[in-house]
């Protein structure tokens, strides 16, 4: 075998997976390659019958039309292919081009991911909006600095307690095993003196068959997909926060695209966070009556029980700020203005 051979052979050997591995990545930019069609991965936690998930498939449409078939995404919905709790990593080190995921998932990282989630500090669509507004520039820092872009992000309905029976106070959820699946639904719980118990979303109907879980709080929303009339009864619309999910790229992916590429999947995120607020606000009230006419009670919270939830809100507002620190300080002082 001549020098020039062997060259040639080690050449392939080590060139072939380095540029399976940038494409992965996005990374290729240039030669005839950067011309073919991709096709990303977007793992997503919910169900196909779900609104995020309906504007994510809407918003991955709208890029192979914009771009011409260039960027294809396939969606994987349900945790099919990456659990929820993953998602946030996959994106982050290429397993999946881009993802979606509840941004108060991942609070203990970073106060700045739990802000949507603070108990009676934004209650409706209008101050939801507000405070992604004045918040949305250290996301998108935060976000950077973690190798990550942010698309968009949209809000869920406001939050409600559901219960197996009524209650007139915080005092009524004390020693109940409270489903949490965020630090802030965790911190309710120690504050009402509930049990809080890890359950994501897909399992919410098993855990309250079997006794794990008795209380929580979550959307109308995730009532409805859940079929939440099945094994429980009680639905309070006390309006607690707008959770937000948020859908993000990898930073090197989209570092890859040519202008024109950056310009056709912004378009289309823009789309589908305007699309994502309209839709959810004028859902909210149809998925109250749809668990009414299910057999559900959804029932306004007594004066005590709002008092009691909303002691609940100032005590976690004013732990946020402090653990965020001049951030969180100067997001709260702008959401105030």
């Amino acid at each position: 075998m001549t020098a020039d051979t062997l060259q040639s052979r080690l050449t392939r050997r080590i060139a072939g997976p380095v540029v399976a591995s940038l494409l992965g990545l996005g990374v290729v930019a240039a030669g005839p390659l950067a011309a073919a069609a991709e096709t990303w991965d977007m793992p997503t936690p919910y169900p196909d019958t779900n609104l995020h998930t309906i504007v994510v498939k809407q918003f991955a449409d709208d890029v192979k039309a914009a771009t011409n078939g260039k960027v294809n995404i396939t969606v994987h919905t349900n945790g099919s292919l990456i659990r929820h709790p993953e998602i946030k990593r996959a994106v982050q080190s290429g397993q999946a081009q881009l993802g979606e995921v509840l941004i108060s998932s991942w609070a203990n990282e970073d106060p700045l991911y739990g802000l949507d989630s603070v108990p009676f500090l934004a209650t409706d669509f209008k101050a939801a909006h507000k405070l992604y507004d004045v918040s949305k520039p250290f996301l998108e820092k935060k976000l950077e600095r973690q190798r990550l872009k942010l698309l968009y992000s949209i809000p869920w309905p406001p939050q409600g307690l559901y219960v197996k029976d009524e209650i007139q106070s915080v005092e009524g959820l004390k020693g109940q095993k409270f489903r949490a699946y965020n630090p802030a639904t965790t911190r309710i719980a120690e504050l009402s003196g509930a049990i809080p118990v890890k359950i994501e979303a897909a399992e919410v109907a098993q855990a309250f068959g079997t006794g794990i879980v008795t209380a929580m709080i979550t959307s109308a929303a995730t009532g409805v997909d859940t079929k939440a009339w099945d094994f429980v009864k009680v639905y309070y619309d006390v309006q607690a926060w707008l959770p937000r999910n948020m859908v993000f790229i990898n930073s090197e992916v989209w570092k890859g695209l040519d202008a024109n590429t950056q310009k056709a999947v912004q378009d289309a995120a823009a789309k589908a966070e305007a699309k994502g607020w309209a839709e959810w606000e004028k859902k909210t009230a149809e998925l109250n009556k749809t668990m009414s006419d299910n057999g559900m009670k959804v029932l306004p919270p007594s004066d005590k029980l709002k008092e009691g939830l909303s002691a609940i809100g100032k005590t976690m507002t004013e732990e946020w700020i402090k653990a965020a620190g001049a951030d969180g300080e100067a997001i709260i002082a702008a959401y105030r203005k």
